[in-house]
């Protein structure tokens, strides 16, 4: 049983002041928090919600740098766009603040010294890259080199975006400078280290032990990265953008903005309540929630709690929701590449279709595993939901009662078994609701949501009102009467999903109060009073508008790909780097043999697979093989290849593939068969 809270203290994790909100970050943090502070004050609870911008770290300095300005600059304008779209999405923020003001500073500031006084940290020195140069150290994004896995130009020094692997600045071939084209040295420097490993048993303890109903995604990655051993974290950096290390002797050196950023959600919480902060951030009777992505599990379960663990006094999360990641039309969402719905856009091109998206992204929140996202589906939501059950509802309800009895909500007479059934089903429609959000399964709760409307369109059509309206206004004058409670009731039902179409039905009933223990009620609409007009909840969405949205995405796409043709052009082309060698016996192991396509055909809802059917001489076999983007399969039927034949056999997608297409491939990504010179019998051993 869950205990009785005061106060539910709410935070979103706090959005990168580098760039805009896109609808990843929407469904996966923001609207589920938004749901949930509006579900709690609807029930009358002490909610405080609280956000703000994450504005310090290395990618705002080289976002600076690159547009000629001061980081300050940038946070600044990304600060009011990212604040703007959010009120705009109508995500019910107490505050909105942001880690460069003030009291932020000076809250990370005593929260690290009261740790660095108590002895909690450990300081070490270690050797850094240095630019000689720029007289400055250098964090890993500002060292570039070639990548020693795939050889490709420009790898950072924390990752390839060419290959995606994960690299640490020694690991680069012939590293740079990314400020002044320099080779860097190395040069001692140091830091102050939170010791996790200490902290690992508790951990334990709170977690794995304590925390058994968390979500199966955040529990398990939180024992993945227990299991393999918490090592020492630095919370300071070399460098100048940021909350400075309040110790002498640090000058040049600021928090680490993994440290940094989480204590903005105490130093927003003390911008809104002052000196009446303390009670939400250390009283037993508070409930802690964080809503996040699945990329910040870590820092929410693990590294924060320590920090607050550490300092002592702080109430820890009672739970922490993380999401998956939302797809963009079967693709990853990627920033850089501008592969991304904006907030800010949306805005403007579906102007007063708020609620569309909230819906759509509800609808498909990636709650247990990653989910898509695709404009069609928008469409068909919108169109064969909102407008087709919802929207048609409540308009039929209320043009019916403007018609028959002048837009006053007619009395009951006599209920009969339907009408009975009916009502009895809205108490257990607020008992579901209540279960599926405060478990946080909002998708549920918006299913069920729904479930209400499409009773009210069933309850309509099966009683006929604008047939009995002929011979017997009494039973129509009933049957309106629960239609319009029924439409009461989603007023209420949706109003933590739909705040700005709840607001617009609760007009059209002239509802006063909008408040959750009302819902379930069959007299929440008083006999006698007056209805305003009716007017459309949704609007259809047509064609044209979905097809626009389609091609600013393939416009985005081909910007893209002649960006990285043009590239391309100008880098010189350079072989891999050699692999390790291997002896004679290691490479006699490998069955290489010819073998001829009988048939090809695309993976379902993949872009780059290929199912073929090959002829090896010796058998008849499937492989999967990711070239589509080179190949067409009409461009493989017949032709002879080269395969790995005795490769351990895997699933892919759910199709076993034996074998391995023997590829060739440039530093450009173009991929080539390696073949024979001339036709050969299939089975032909290569080696």
């Amino acid at each position: 049983m869950e205990k009785n809270y005061k106060r539910h203290l709410i935070t979103a994790a706090l959005p990168y002041a580098n760039g805009g909100v896109h609808i990843g970050h929407l469904a996966g943090v923001y609207v589920p928090a938004d749901i949930y502070a509006r579900y709690l004050r609807l029930k009358g609870e002490d909610v405080k919600f609280i956000c703000g911008s994450d504005e310090h770290g290395v990618p705002i300095t080289i976002k600076a740098k690159k547009l000629g300005c001061t980081p300050q600059d940038v946070v600044d304008k990304y600060h009011k766009i990212i604040k703007e779209s959010f009120e705009g999405l109508g995500i019910s923020f107490d505050i909105y603040s942001r880690t460069s003001s003030d009291i932020h500073s000076k809250t990370a500031s005593d929260f690290f010294r009261k740790l660095y006084d108590d002895g909690k940290f450990i300081e070490k020195e270690s050797e850094q890259f240095f630019d000689v140069e720029a007289n400055t150290f250098l964090a890993d994004r500002y060292i570039t080199g070639t990548c020693p896995k795939c050889g490709a130009e420009g790898a950072y020094g924390d990752q390839c975006e060419k290959c995606g692997s994960t690299l640490s600045p020694d690991e680069l071939i012939n590293p740079k400078s990314a400020i002044s084209g320099s080779e860097p040295i190395k040069k001692k420097t140091k830091h102050w280290y939170l010791p996790l490993d200490k902290y690992e048993q508790w951990l334990r303890e709170w977690i794995l032990d304590g925390h058994k109903e968390w979500k199966t995604n955040v529990y398990g990655q939180c024992k993945s990265w227990l299991d393999g051993g918490l090592q020492p974290r630095a919370v300071s950096r070399d460098l100048e953008w940021g909350v400075p290390v309040p110790v002498e002797g640090a000058e040049g050196k600021v928090l680490y903005v993994w440290f940094d950023a989480p204590i903005g959600y105490i130093s927003n919480t003390i911008e809104l309540l002052g000196n009446d902060w303390e009670k939400w951030w250390k009283s037993e009777d508070t409930k802690l929630v964080h809503f996040i992505g699945k990329d910040n599990i870590v820092f929410h379960c693990i590294v924060f709690p320590s920090m607050l663990k550490a300092h002592g006094g702080y109430i820890l999360p009672e739970n922490v929701p993380a999401n998956e990641f939302l797809n963009l039309e079967g693709r990853k969402i990627s920033t850089s590449r501008n592969w991304a719905i904006w907030l800010d856009e949306y805005l403007k091109d579906f102007p007063g279709q708020q609620d569309v998206l909230r819906y759509v992204l509800c609808a498909n929140a990636p709650e247990t595993k990653d989910n898509d996202f695709t404009w069609k589906d928008f469409q068909t939501r919108n169109n064969s939901e909102l407008v087709a059950i919802y929207g048609n509802f409540v308009n039929r309800a209320i043009v019916l009662t403007h018609k028959y009895f002048a837009g006053k909500v007619p009395a009951i007479t006599t209920l009969q078994d339907i009408d009975k059934e009916v009502l009895a089903q809205l108490p257990q429609f607020r008992t579901e609701l209540e279960k599926s959000i405060s478990t946080y399964r909002f998708r549920e709760a918006l299913k069920t949501a729904m479930d209400i409307a499409r009773l009210g369109n069933k309850y309509l059509t099966d009683t006929e009102p604008w047939k009995l309206a002929k011979t017997d206004m009494e039973r129509v004058a009933t049957i309106l009467n629960v239609s319009l409670q029924i439409c009461a009731n989603l007023a209420i039902a949706f109003e933590p999903f739909l705040p700005f179409s709840s607001a617009k039905l609760r007009a059209m009933l002239n509802m006063e109060k909008l408040e959750w223990n009302s819902f379930g009620s069959s007299e929440i609409l008083a006999a006698g009073s007056q209805l305003n007009k009716a007017e459309l909840m949704f609007a259809k969405i047509e064609d044209e508008v979905i097809d626009a949205q389609l091609k600013k995405l393939a416009d985005t796409d081909a910007a893209n790909q002649a960006a990285a043709e043009a590239e391309a052009a100008a880098a010189p082309v350079k072989p891999a780097p050699q692999k390790e060698e291997c002896t004679f016996d290691e490479f006699g192991k490998m069955d290489i043999r010819t073998a001829t396509v009988l048939e090809a055909v695309r993976v379902p809802k993949t872009d780059k697979l290929l199912k073929l059917t090959i002829d090896t001489g010796i058998d008849t076999r499937t492989i999967v093989s990711g070239i589509a983007e080179y190949y067409s399969p009409e461009d493989m039927l017949g032709k002879q290849i080269c395969i790995l034949a005795n490769l351990q056999p895997r699933k892919i997608r759910g199709i076993e593939s034996k074998g391995m297409i023997l590829m060739a491939k440039n530093e450009k990504g173009e991929m080539k068969f390696v073949t024979p010179e001339k036709l050969i019998e299939n089975g032909a051993c290569v080696g």
